[in-house]
């Protein structure tokens, strides 16, 4: 197959960060006085926009002015806990170097806000930043929705079907599928049964593997 572009989601995909983002609802929830029940507030919002998981902690809708500052802070929690222990999906930024000399263009398409972005960047210390990056707070509805990741391979320039994603949640995976793209399940909070699905063309727990198992040379074309 001949693909064009990769399109990596952030959270648990590019930077190991999801067993933090847990402890961060955590700490979010004890905070405001509610009971959370962790593994499906996890279930029902990783991959949704802060907006979109605020309406779920609170189980009522919420304007974008109400749900931001809950948002910021919670975030903030994240950061907060996550930057003394931060580390990358191990061999992401070796892949990614290896895509730039494929030739292959590159985005992110996360439902995370700009500040968490920043912050995953600025600790990743990239050679060379993707040239795309679409994010979950410029008003675009988050995963399932395939809508990040259109606008990802919009702004890339090319076709859905040219496009690979690089996921680590069953929404994100879900999301690839309604965009018309292949995707890369990276079990890193999930199982490979769980990021299942016929337009999966590969499935590791890391880049390292991926590289092991010579993805570039299956690929691209």
């Amino acid at each position: 197959m001949s693909i064009k572009a990769l399109i990596f989601d952030m959270d648990g995909t590019m930077i190991d960060s999801m067993p933090t983002h847990k402890f961060a609802w955590i700490e979010f929830a004890r905070r405001h006085g509610i009971i959370m029940d962790v593994p499906e507030m996890m279930r029902r919002t990783t991959g949704r926009t802060v907006v979109e998981c605020m309406n779920v902690l609170f189980d009522r809708a919420m304007t974008a002015a109400q749900a931001l500052p809950l948002a910021h802070e919670k975030e903030a929690i994240y950061r907060e806990l996550y930057a003394p222990i931060f580390s990358e999906v191990k061999g992401f930024k070796s892949f990614l170097n290896k895509a730039y000399e494929a030739g292959l263009a590159v985005g992110i398409g996360t439902a995370g806000d700009a500040p968490n972005v920043t912050f995953a960047l600025s600790h990743l210390k990239l050679v060379r930043e993707p040239s795309v990056i679409v994010r979950g707070d410029m008003g675009l509805a988050g995963k399932p929705e395939p809508t990040i990741f259109l606008e990802a391979a919009k702004r890339l320039g090319f076709a859905p079907s040219e496009c690979v994603v690089f996921e680590d949640a069953p929404f994100g995976i879900e999301a690839a599928r309604r965009a018309g793209m292949r995707a890369v399940a990276i079990t890193t909070t999930h199982s490979a049964a769980e990021l299942a699905g016929e337009h999966v063309i590969a499935v590791a727990p890391d880049y390292e593997a991926l590289m092991s198992a010579n993805f570039f040379n299956n690929v691209h074309g």
